[in-house]
């Protein structure tokens, strides 16, 4: 995580605590000429675009007063959607059985990415039952390869 969103997501979780959101996520990107400051949060039942106006004010209040970016930057608070990003432990451990999509820094068995359903977390491993033509594999991936990870849509 960069120093950025190190910063920004420390100044961020308060507000989201005492309004009831979690933090899903925070990633400050630049896209062409501009720069985006992208927060996704949620909540049980799901976040609408209410919550997200909400947050939003609250997170634009803390930002302009501790004003830890200093170029110009559009703000997005959103819901993860269905394909959230897995990044905490509990992340990993509410996925488990569940259909997940990994990047790797580098290939594991010739591929860097895999799709598949989670089966196992440990500190140091995931395990995944991935499709390989007609049979199932499960393949174990050191965590420390892992680049991104994410839920899943499979039809």
């Amino acid at each position: 995580m960069s120093k950025i969103t190190e910063q920004v997501e420390a100044l961020i979780q308060p507000v989201l605590d005492d309004l009831g959101y979690e933090l899903v996520d925070v990633e400050f990107t630049k896209e062409g000429r501009d720069h985006y400051l992208r927060i996704s949060i949620d909540k049980p039942g799901g976040v609408d675009l209410n919550d997200c106006t909400r947050a939003s004010e609250y997170i634009s209040e803390v930002m302009d007063e501790h004003d830890p970016i200093t170029q110009a930057y559009y703000l997005d608070v959103a819901s993860p959607g269905a394909e959230r990003p897995i990044k905490k432990e509990e992340d990993y451990q509410k996925a488990i059985g569940q259909p997940v999509f990994v990047s790797l820094y580098a290939p594991i068995e010739g591929d860097k990415e895999w799709l598949g359903t989670l089966s196992a977390v440990t500190d140091e491993t995931i395990d995944m039952s991935v499709k390989i033509k007609a049979r199932t594999k499960v393949i174990t991936i050191p965590r420390d390869k892992i680049a991104k990870a994410r839920h899943a849509v499979m039809l």
